[in-house]
Formats: C-alpha cells, structure tokens, sequence
C-alpha cells in the first residue's frame, strides 16, 4: 500500500542520505503500524532487537504512526552495503547524544525541566490507549523526585497550568499538551 507520509518520514530519516534503490527496497520489507495515545509499543524484554531485548519500554503518549523496518532486513543490507550500515552509525551516535543530553538535564536542569519529565513519565506510565495522560502525585512527592522542595514545585506546576499545558488537582496533574510538556522537560525537538 502507497501511503504519503511514509515516504515523507523516510525522506526525513536517518535512511534519507542512501539511494532512492535502496531505500525501495526496505520501505518495501516494511509496514506502517497505527497506534492510539497509550500504546504500549515494546516491553523491557520482548523479542530482541538488532543488540539484544532492550530493557526498557516503549509507549505512545500521543496517538502515532510508525514505519517498521524488519531487524532481519535491516541487519542483512548493512551487512551488504556500508552506506546502511553508515547511517544507522549516524542515527546511533544522534541518539546517544540525546541520552546524554536528558542526563543533563535529568542531573542539571531547571526545577520545571525536572517536574516536566517526571510529569510525562508517572503519566505515560499508567495511560491506557485512547486515554488521557493523568500522573498520580502529590506536590510533596513530585518534589521528592525531582529533588527541590513543595513551594518551588507548586511554582513550576503554576506556571505549567498558567501556559495551558497541565491542569491539577490535589493528588494528581493531567496533561493538556504532551508536545509542550515534553519541550519544557528539555527534550530533544522534534521526537
């Protein structure tokens, strides 16, 4: 099946720099999956990935489309062609570099960058697909985890509310805009 957007994200990948050829011919060997918001994608410890099981998980926070390449096939044409396996080096060393950047942040940030990313992750965690992002937490242990105190966490959730991107409640903050939470928590652009 021909689907646009497939093509565009390709063209917009880190597969974008390789021949037309191809890339054909792995769009061919792949599928396009939907996902609703909540979408548990990959669990720590499913089939193995290219390395091995993974052991995290992977989940939609915001309804999704995703363009799979089989390991196999990818695996096989870098093994064929170095300009593959040059790409996935490159895309390799681009996402590393965003750990390492969240690190920072997660170590060095902003108190809001803090409670943003705790915010989507207690979130993300307990949505359930099609519905909404709901993290279940006092301001004493959004606080705690993001190593400040009540007052200046009350501040933060203030001004996240104020900007429209979360709503509170006593025991618990619902996201309004996944997209602008996960800016605020110094995310890479663009994911």
């Amino acid at each position: 099946m021909v689907y646009p957007d497939v093509d565009d994200a390709l063209a917009r990948s880190f597969l974008a720099g390789l021949p037309a050829e191809l890339t054909g011919r792995l769009r061919a060997e792949g599928e396009r999956v939907d996902y609703p918001a909540g979408t548990t994608v990959y669990r720590a410890g499913d089939d193995p990935l290219v390395g091995g099981p993974a052991d995290t998980g992977v989940q939609t926070v915001e309804p999704s489309s995703v363009f799979r390449i089989s390991a196999r096939i990818l695996t096989e044409a870098a093994r064929r062609d170095a300009r593959v396996a040059w790409a996935i080096a490159e895309e390799l060393n681009r996402r590393l570099y965003e750990v390492l950047e969240q690190t920072a942040v997660n170590a060095f940030g902003s108190v809001r960058q803090r409670v943003a990313a705790h915010l989507l992750d207690l979130a993300s965690d307990r949505q359930r697909p099609g519905g909404r992002l709901v993290a279940r937490v006092s301001q004493q242990d959004l606080a705690d985890a993001a190593g400040s105190v009540r007052e200046v966490v009350a501040r933060a959730l203030r001004d996240l509310r104020g900007a429209g991107i979360v709503s509170t409640a006593a025991d618990s903050v619902v996201i309004l805009d996944p997209a602008r939470l996960y800016a605020e928590s110094g995310g890479p652009a663009g994911l």
